[in-house]
């Protein structure tokens, strides 16, 4: 099984567009100003060519970290991969390898799976540390959400993507 680049290159726009709609003033993007305390000024002067960049890149790492994730073969394929002959395609172990990914090398692998795995994500990974760093910076509750939410969506959307993409 190898790494699929270009999937996780394309679920990496995901929060970009989500981010778009998520925080425009017409969906939750005024309630977010208020409760983070930025101002239309501080957004007017912001660096945007730098911060989608880097918004990017951050989108592609999480993407790599999606994609263990939400298909499960390379869980496989990670207990298996330092196993001597698993680079040799002759060896034993690469035939069975081989055999096993042909037989059940697409289980799970929808939108629908890996939007639930990326749902999950969210909720585990995403809520923990937006809370936590919330509660330090003496955020409110309705701050927390409305982020959790976006990367709830962002990581469901992402996974989708990346899951499905054969």
């Amino acid at each position: 099984m190898d790494v699929n680049f270009i999937s996780v290159f394309v679920a990496a726009l995901i929060p970009l567009a989500v981010g778009f709609v998520w925080y425009n003033p017409k969906f939750l993007g005024n309630a977010w100003m208020q409760e983070s305390g930025m101002t239309e000024e501080k957004a007017k002067g912001a660096n945007h060519a730098l911060i989608f960049g880097l918004t990017y890149v951050f989108a592609v790492l999480a993407g790599m970290i999606l994609m263990p994730m939400v298909i499960h073969q390379m869980g496989v394929m990670s207990v298996l991969v330092d196993e001597p002959g698993f680079n040799d395609p002759n060896s034993e172990l690469a035939i069975w390898y081989k055999g096993f990914m042909e037989q059940y090398g697409n289980n799970f692998r929808t939108f629908k799976h890996g939007a639930l795995h990326g749902t999950i994500a969210g909720l585990f990974f995403a809520l923990p540390i937006i809370a936590i760093n919330a509660m330090f910076e003496r955020k409110s509750w309705k701050y927390i959400w409305i982020n959790v939410g976006y990367f709830t969506v962002t990581f469901a959307l992402m996974g989708g993507v990346i899951c499905a993409w054969k």
